[in-house]
């Protein structure tokens, strides 16, 4: 089983960045799958989620800015970001919930 996250990078506050994370393996069809976070000397941090039938929720600091989207036949799980804001710089892994499988994460940072 392998998860691995692309697209992260730097932006300015306001902007955008959509991250990738494609998993091998059975795990994608048989886990909800979710993005965590975690900042520099702050614990990870539950982010999104998304369930096999498409059904999602938000940690509340990100509702209505970040999105969170899975392509089964692509065996992928997307995190759209939108008016991102320095607080949101930290490293970004996805995970199937349970399972025990991560990935080695991809660094966001959010700064002018």
């Amino acid at each position: 089983v392998q998860l691995v996250e692309s697209g992260g990078g730097l932006v300015q506050p306001g902007g955008s960045l959509r991250l990738s994370c494609a998993a091998s393996g059975n795990i994608f069809s048989m886990y909800t799958m979710a993005w965590h976070r975690q900042a520099p000397g702050a614990q990870r941090e539950w982010v999104a989620m998304i369930t096999r039938g498409h059904s999602t929720s938000y940690t509340d600091s990100v509702k209505g800015r970040f999105t969170i989207s899975r392509d089964n036949a692509k065996n992928t799980v997307y995190l759209q970001m939108n008016n991102l804001k320095p607080e949101d710089t930290a490293v970004y892994y996805c995970t199937g919930v349970a399972s025990g499988y991560w990935g080695q994460g991809t660094q966001v940072t959010v700064s002018s």
